[in-house]
């Protein structure tokens, strides 16, 4: 089935218009690979990257979502075969009555596993279990050329997998992957909540050694504090809970799910309802109704690890105009930079409400994976007059201090900035160019940062 519509990220800035096909198996994945005309192919999952890796102007764009079998699950081993389509939360809900746990999720659960591994998520333990490449034995990728190739992280093919992984889909198209879950015990989360006076004070708790006791660490910042309250924020640190640490009702039925979505946001907000007034009375009000110090607190995940996914389609509150979500990272010994940074958005007219710090642990050998030991930052940023040159401005202090913008975010820099965060992207692109010399997968994104031949 096909049609012809417009695409846009999660952002909801810069749409195209395709041509969209809806596979429903591996086979017609290839056939549709191998017809693609000049404008060539790229895959598309649910839509979660926020700029434009899954756009194709005047091409095609596969739907992902009809490759979506119910997950295979061995109940002994934790390995899990699922389709390319399936989301992580329905592999969640799949794995968690048989003990098992999804090993890295981002932010929300409405991403697929093809796009999970094409932009090697990670989530708020990668100090603890890496990306989600980390965790794939294997999949099922649609070459250039129509063919159906397994690969593996060790075996004969497996430049071409690690290629894969963070590629953006730039190398083909995964049908098939196989996932090794984690033991889990539970459906919740043992957490420890401080509330920090500003930057330092929450850089010093990340580097005195307690990070590494725990399994997931993410913090909420105030991007717009200046001063003695600069970089104020919310640290919320945890591990997956035993049974034993469970209340007695909770252990009646431990791994339950329970994480509803409460309500879909309709497509009214205005442009500019995000405002720097808003957004400084949100952060006021979400960093003071968290408590200064609070241990031990039984939470499940919507509460601890994905908020947003109680909110449907909550990208709508930014307006039309939509959002930029600028995700960075700089080394470890780059923590000046961290602060210049949160200056600079302090002191603009370009405020974010929803911003995270995380700490990153040992990336993985792929080219294109974002992870890397140091500090991983993102902020929302409404669509206004002069943001991209504020985000060029930002993007000089970034690489400047030897980091890196993430692809499944990034929807507006130059080629020339992306590749000075990506030493190996001539490695990557070796590969990809042996794997599909004409050209066949092309995004938008690859365009624009010219990814591609």
């Amino acid at each position: 089935m096909a049609h012809t519509g417009s695409l846009s990220g999660w952002g909801r800035t810069a749409p195209s218009t395709a041509r969209i096909v809806t596979p429903r198996t591996a086979a017609e994945v290839a056939a549709v690979v191998t017809a693609a005309g000049p404008r060539g192919i790229i895959a598309r999952g649910l839509g979660r990257s926020y700029g434009d890796p899954a756009q194709n102007a005047g091409g095609t764009v596969l739907d992902m979502t009809g490759l979506a079998a119910p997950p295979a699950i061995d109940a002994d081993t934790g390995v899990a075969v699922v389709d390319g389509g399936v989301s992580l939360d329905t592999l969640m809900r799949a794995a968690l009555p048989l003990g098992w746990w999804v090993p890295v999720l981002p932010g929300t659960r409405q991403v697929t596993v093809g796009g999970a591994f094409g932009a090697d998520v990670h989530g708020k333990n990668h100090h603890t279990k890496g990306s989600f490449g980390n965790h794939v034995l294997a999949m099922d990728v649609v070459t250039a050329d129509g063919s159906i190739r397994t690969l593996t992280p060790d075996g004969p093919e497996a430049e071409l997998f690690w290629t894969t992984v963070g590629g953006m889909g730039l190398t083909g198209v995964i049908v098939r992957a196989t996932v090794q879950l984690q033991r889990t015990e539970s459906a919740y989360f043992v957490v420890d909540t401080d509330r920090t006076r500003d930057l330092d004070e929450l850089l010093e708790l990340l580097t005195d050694g307690s990070d590494d006791t725990y399994d997931y660490s993410a913090a909420w910042f105030d991007t717009t504090t200046t001063g003695a309250k600069l970089g104020r924020a919310v640290l919320t640190r945890g591990s997956l809970a035993t049974l034993d640490q469970l209340s007695p009702t909770q252990r009646r039925d431990p791994l339950k799910f329970d994480a509803p979505q409460l309500l879909t946001f309709p497509d009214v907000f205005p442009n500019g309802l995000a405002n720097p007034a808003t957004l400084r009375a949100f952060s006021e009000l979400w960093y003071h109704t968290k408590p200064r110090r609070d241990r031990g607190a039984i939470q499940n995940i919507t509460a601890f690890y994905q908020v947003l996914d109680l909110f449907g389609d909550w990208n709508r509150v930014y307006g039309s105009r939509g959002f930029l979500q600028y995700q960075f990272l700089v080394p470890f010994g780059e923590e000046a930079t961290l602060r210049r940074i949160a200056e600079r958005i302090a002191a603009s007219r370009h405020s974010s409400g929803l911003n995270v710090l995380k700490r990153f642990g040992a990336g993985n050998q792929a080219p294109l994976s974002f992870p890397q030991p140091g500090w991983t930052v993102t902020v929302d940023f409404p669509i206004a007059s002069g943001l991209h040159r504020f985000c060029d401005e930002l993007d000089e202090l970034v690489l400047y201090a030897g980091g890196r913008l993430y692809l499944a975010k990034e929807s507006r820099t130059t080629g020339a900035n992306f590749r000075r965060g990506y030493p190996r992207f001539d490695e990557w692109r070796k590969v990809r160019d042996a794997t599909d010399p004409e050209g066949v997968f092309v995004s938008d994104m690859a365009r624009r940062l010219g990814l591609t031949s």
